[in-house]
C-alpha cells in the first residue's frame, strides 16, 4: 500500500516537473493581438464564433502533441527536421514565413504593452523601454529551468478574463448555444475576423517554441506521457481564456453596440458596462499577456532561425557560446520596442493584419509537421495514428479554404 502511494506521489511530482512548455506556449499565444482579436470578435459579432473556437481547441491539442512527440522522439527541433527532411531552400522558406508573422506580433505585444500601461497613466516612454530591457536580462542572464518557472508565474493573469466575463453577466444557455450551432457568413469582415482567430490560436511561432523548449529542457521519450498532459492541459487552458474573453466583450459590447479595434478600447469600454474592476482586471491581463509573449516569441524566433542553420542554441548558454541565438533575440526585441516608441505612429492596423496573415500562413508550417511526423524514418512507431492525420489535415485543408473564399469573395460582392 505504502509502496504504491510512493509511486503515485513520484509519478505526480515527475509530471509537474515536466508541465511548462506547453502551458507557457498557448499563453503566450494569448498576447497583445490575440486578445484583440478575441475583444474585436465578441463585441463585433456576440458568440456566434463560440463553435469556431471549440473546433480549433481539439485541433490545437492534437498539434501541439504531435510537436511534443517529436521533440522526445528525435530530440530535435522543428527547423532541424524540417532541414534534415526537405533542404536548406525549403527552409529558407520555412524561416520566412515564422520571421514575418513573428516579428509583426512582436511589433503588437510592445504596442500592448504600451496601450495598458497607458491605461493607467504610465507613458510608453517609460514602460516600453523598462519592460524590453527587463526582458532581455531575464532570458540572457537565466537558465532554462529559473526563465520558465517566471514565464509560468504569468498563467495568474489570465485569470482576470475569467473573473470579467462572469461579471459581464452573460447568458449561458446562449453562449452554449453558440458553441453548438455553427454559424458562418460569408462577408469579407466575417471571415477575416474568423481567419484572425485561428490565426491566433494556432500560430506558427508555437510549433517551433514548444519543439525547441522541449529539447532544451532535455525531455525524451520515457518523459511522453507526461509531456501529453502538459500539451492537453495548455490547449484547453489557452483557449478557455479565449473563450471567456469573447464572452465577456459579447455579454458587454456587442449588446451595448460598442465597435473596437484594440484591447486598450474594449477595456476602457468595459469601465462604464462592467464597473471599474472589470477594467483593472482586463487591462492588467493585457499587460502581463503582452510581456509573457514579448519575451517568448522572440526566443521562438531565435530557436528556430539557429536550429535551422546548425547554430549553438539555448537559454542555457553563455552569450560568447551561442552568439547568433542571443543576437538575434537582441535584435528583435530592441527593434520592436524601438518602432513603438517613434511619435504619432499608429500600430492598430498593422497588429490585426499580422495575425491574420498568421492564420493565412499557419498551414504552410503545418504541411511540414504533417509531412514528418508521418515519416516512419524519423518517428518508427510513433507516426501518427489515422485519426490524428484527419484532425490535422482538416485543420490545413480548412483554413486554406476560408484563405480562398476571403480573396475571391470580392470578385462576387
Amino acid at each position: 500500500m505504502r509502496g504504491a502511494m510512493e509511486k503515485r506521489f513520484h509519478s505526480l511530482f515527475l509530471m509537474f516537473s515536466i508541465i511548462g512548455p506547453g502551458l507557457i506556449t498557448v499563453n503566450a499565444g494569448n498576447d497583445a493581438g490575440g486578445i484583440a482579436t478575441y475583444a474585436s470578435v465578441g463585441a463585433s459579432y456576440g458568440y456566434r464564433m463560440l463553435w469556431g473556437l471549440l473546433l480549433i481547441t481539439f485541433s490545437l491539442a492534437v498539434i501541439q502533441e504531435m510537436n511534443a512527440r517529436m521533440a522526445v522522439v528525435t530530440g530535435k527541433g522543428l527547423s532541424d527536421l524540417i532541414r534534415e527532411k526537405f533542404g536548406v531552400k525549403m527552409t529558407f522558406f520555412a524561416m520566412s514565413v515564422l520571421f514575418i508573422a513573428n516579428f509583426g506580433v512582436v511589433l503588437g505585444d510592445f504596442a500592448g504593452i504600451a496601450a495598458s500601461m497607458e491605461l493607467f497613466g504610465i507613458s510608453k516612454y517609460i514602460s516600453v523601454p523598462v519592460v524590453a530591457v527587463t526582458i532581455w536580462l531575464v532570458l540572457t542572464k537565466g537558465s532554462y529551468s529559473k526563465v520558465e518557472k517566471i514565464f509560468l508565474l504569468f498563467t495568474f493573469v489570465f485569470f482576470g478574463y475569467i473573473i470579467s466575463a462572469f461579471m459581464a453577466k452573460p447568458s449561458w444557455p446562449e453562449v452554449f448555444k453558440s458553441m453548438a450551432t455553427p454559424s458562418l457568413e460569408l462577408s469579407t469582415g466575417f471571415l477575416l475576423t474568423f481567419i484572425g482567430m485561428i490565426g491566433t490560436t494556432i500560430t506558427p511561432y508555437m510549433q517551433f517554441y514548444l519543439q525547441s523548449s522541449i529539447v532544451d529542457k532535455k525531455l525524451s521519450i520515457k518523459d511522453y506521457k507526461y509531456e501529453k498532459v502538459d500539451v492537453y492541459l495548455g490547449a484547453f487552458w489557452g483557449n478557455a481564456v479565449s473563450f471567456f474573453i469573447i464572452v465577456c466583450t459579447a455579454a458587454t459590447l456587442y449588446k451595448a453596440g460598442i465597435a473596437i479595434t484594440s484591447a486598450q478600447q474594449a477595456a476602457v469600454s468595459l469601465k462604464p458596462i462592467a464597473g471599474q474592476y472589470a477594467f483593472l482586471l482586463f487591462g492588467l491581463g493585457l499587460f502581463g499577456a503582452s510581456v509573457l509573449a514579448a519575451a517568448i516569441i522572440p526566443l521562438s524566433t531565435s530557436y528556430a532561425i539557429c536550429e535551422a542553420f546548425g547554430w549553438e542554441r539555448g537559454v542555457d548558454h553563455e552569450y560568447k557560446e551561442a552568439p547568433a541565438f542571443f543576437g538575434i533575440y537582441t535584435i528583435i526585441i530592441f527593434l520592436g520596442s524601438a518602432l513603438i516608441l517613434i511619435p504619432g505612429i499608429s500600430l492598430m492596423k498593422i497588429i490585426l493584419a499580422t495575425q491574420q496573415l498568421a492564420g493565412i500562413l499557419s498551414p504552410v508550417i503545418l504541411i511540414f509537421m504533417i509531412k514528418l511526423v508521418n515519416d516512419k524514418r524519423i518517428l518508427g512507431e510513433y507516426v501518427n495514428t489515422r485519426t490524428q492525420n484527419i484532425v490535422s489535415w482538416t485543420t490545413v485543408i480548412f483554413i486554406v479554404t476560408l484563405s480562398i473564399i476571403l480573396f475571391i469573395s470580392p470578385l462576387f460582392g
